[in-house]
């Protein structure tokens, strides 16, 4: 179970919340739960002196409004009837004054965005691919060596070096860049999209 919940104005837990904390009734058998930690419907009647009946309703419109739950100890009555032991929910409660679903149309408004991005990276991968995968070739004779670190293969033939190349991940940079750009954008006008 979480540690909050999450109550809106139209929910009816709102209303269930506000009638119990209104309940003097009600507020008497939290604030023993408060001190006592964990007491059975019989304690409560006992030390409060209510009747067993008004213990009894109350705990159940404190259950409903997840004020208090049922603990994970309980006991048997000499008639084999199980007992629970109730407890304060260890839980805030945020009201909002609308309930706060996640808006998916906004989401998947930025679908097209991170389409046309990833096919604009293809393109510009495959042509770098394209124009940078060409090989250079250099004769022997011109004295030129080829420079390992600047090159990631050269071959030595028949009278010349071909050095091949391969392209700066351009693409990856592009793709990397414009994907940020569009999340930043998305963060900045969240309740504009």
């Amino acid at each position: 179970m979480g540690k909050y919940v999450l109550v809106s104005l139209d929910d009816e837990k709102a209303g269930n919340i506000a009638d119990v904390l209104t309940n003097k009734t009600s507020r008497k058998i939290l604030d023993f739960l408060a001190e006592e930690k964990e007491a059975s419907e019989k304690d409560i009647s006992d030390a409060l002196k209510m009747p067993m009946n008004t213990v009894e309703y109350n705990i159940k419109k404190l259950l409903k409004a997840s004020l208090i739950e049922k603990s994970k100890n309980y006991f048997w009555s000499r008639k084999g009837r199980k007992i629970d032991m109730y407890s304060l929910a260890t839980k805030h409660i945020i009201i909002s004054p609308k309930a706060s679903k996640p808006n998916l149309s906004k989401v998947k408004s930025l679908i097209p965005a991170f389409i046309i991005t990833g096919i604009i990276s293809l393109v510009i991968r495959a042509y770098s691919l394209a124009s940078f995968k060409a090989s250079t070739r250099v004769p022997m004779d011109t004295g030129l060596e080829p420079v390992a670190s600047l090159a990631e293969d050269f071959v030595v033939g028949a009278g010349e070096v071909v050095i091949t190349s391969t392209p700066a991940p351009v693409w990856l940079w592009f793709l990397v860049g414009s994907f940020l750009a569009i999340i930043l954008f998305a963060i900045l006008n969240w309740k504009k999209l």
